[in-house]
């Protein structure tokens, strides 16, 4: 049983899905289980389709505004041509006045996730032998929930994939079922032991940042940035420890594990969403899976 397991990252999903269109397409792989966390959940429903080219299209054409209902920030550029971020003080405030609980809202996303995926698409995926899975955090009961689209309805499994990509406090946090949801990249960014504890043997992985820390964050110019290095932060060490238990499940179960980490920083700040760039970085993921097996085809005929 092969699976296929795409962390969290923000835009940088944009880097996972052209990684996951080698894979797909080009060492014709076929994967019974998908499994996404944050924006991991946004791209699975439709590789496992095999629409790789319309959800391309999406990745590389979203905005800020194809997510945010009430965006929290700013973004400006600095005389070296640095994208920063800062607070929009005014939305903020008007989001707090209204009762939200956190800084913005991203209602766009929810009807962009119905909009892309549709009513015929989820019930042919439902009906196949293939399982998608997506993670979300359960912040009431303080634990990591796993929704396969064979146990939800339409409109559920939009959620699911909305709440799974809603990083708070900067997105919107969820009440559903009773209970508070948010991104499942607060628990579970690459959640490679749920692929073996539902019984895959081989697992495709795309961790969306760099296997080793290549620099040392900047000073934080306002509260945004401060909470987006603590964000960061705490991410890092998750991913990391999720890593290292999902190779010692594997260890344990004689899985095999074939990580796929971005091989440079793509950006310091996944929340903000550049056209030009997330196409450019598709295409490098494509062409960086594709250096990567090239490798691993000499390294083999070197051995043997």
């Amino acid at each position: 049983m092969r699976a296929l397991v795409i962390s969290g990252g923000g835009s940088k999903g944009a880097f996972g899905g052209g990684v996951a269109q080698y894979l797909i397409e080009e060492l014709r792989h076929k994967y019974d289980l998908f499994i996404g966390t944050s924006t991991g959940s946004l791209l699975i429903s439709h590789l496992a389709l095999n629409k790789i080219e319309k959800i391309k299209e999406v990745y590389t054409s979203v905005t800020q505004q194809s997510i945010f209902s009430n965006c929290p920030f700013t973004i400006k550029r600095d005389k070296w041509g640095d994208e920063q971020i800062s607070i929009n003080h005014s939305k903020v405030l008007f989001n707090f006045l209204k009762g939200s609980k956190t800084f913005g809202e991203s209602k766009n996303l929810r009807k962009l996730i119905e909009n892309t995926f549709t009513l015929e698409e989820f019930t042919r995926l439902k009906n196949s032998d293939t399982d998608v899975v997506i993670t979300v955090s359960n912040l009431s009961l303080n634990t990591i929930e796993y929704k396969s689209i064979k146990e939800c309805s339409y409109e559920e499994f939009c959620d699911w994939i909305w709440i799974s990509s809603n990083y708070i406090p900067f997105m919107s946090l969820v009440k559903k079922n009773g209970c508070e949801y948010a991104d499942g990249g607060f628990g579970s960014i690459v959640p490679i032991k749920e692929a073996i504890d539902r019984g895959a043997t081989e697992v495709d992985v795309i961790v969306l940042e760099t296997e080793v820390t290549y620099y040392n964050r900047l000073a934080s110019k306002n509260v945004f940035g401060l909470l987006s290095n603590l964000h960061d932060f705490m991410i890092n060490r998750i991913e990391k420890q999720n890593i290292a238990i999902g190779k010692f499940a594997a260890g344990n179960k004689d899985a095999i594990l074939n990580l796929y980490y971005t091989p440079t920083v793509l950006t310091t700040n996944s929340l903000i969403f550049n056209k030009e760039k997330m196409t450019t970085w598709w295409n490098s993921g494509f062409e960086y899976a594709a250096h990567k097996n090239q490798e691993l085809n000499e390294i083999k005929e070197i051995e043997h």
